[in-house]
């Protein structure tokens, strides 16, 4: 099992896109991707995007957003991937040269246009919502098979208390 984060950093209509052409034997092998990684242990998904995003692009997002989780069953050599994703509108720095690829910033109408993995087109509209989505994804060999995809609307969200007692 694989736990990741994907984050699609927004400003001015558009989105930073990671084509991923530099990485040897990469999975993503000339695909657009929005930017993240895998989970150092112990980290949360916060944590793992904030750094991620630094790593790959230089630029220290603020307040990331948590969009929805993706799962790919079966992925890459038989794991199965969990995926945060995230969007993030605040950040500062500057963009360096990634290892991974060539960034750019694309323009939102443009997204799905770029050569994705087919199933981004399903759900990077709902980058769009207020709500929350889940998705899962099966792939083989590179090509979409099945997708399901639910969508949660905003509700009045119930704030835990911020020191809750033990009740053992």
């Amino acid at each position: 099992m694989k736990l990741a984060t994907l984050c699609y950093i927004r400003r001015n209509g558009k989105t930073l896109m990671l084509h991923r052409i530099k990485k040897e034997n990469d999975i993503h092998e000339n695909k657009w991707n929005g930017l993240g990684g895998k989970f150092i242990p112990g980290e949360s998904p916060e944590q793992c995007v904030i750094r991620e995003i630094k790593e790959e692009c230089g630029l220290n997002i603020i307040n990331p957003q948590l969009k929805g989780i993706l799962t790919f069953p079966e992925f890459s050599q038989g794991e199965t991937w969990y995926v945060f994703v995230f969007i993030a509108t605040q950040f500062s720095g500057d963009l360096i040269e990634s290892d991974e690829g060539h960034l750019e910033w694309i323009e939102d109408r443009l997204l799905t246009d770029l050569n994705l993995w087919e199933g981004d087109r399903y759900f990077l509209p709902l980058l769009e919502n207020d709500g929350f989505f889940s998705g899962q994804f099966f792939y083989r060999d590179g090509s979409l098979i099945s997708h399901s995809l639910q969508v949660y609307p905003v509700n009045n969200p119930v704030v835990p208390e911020s020191n809750p007692r033990r009740t053992d």
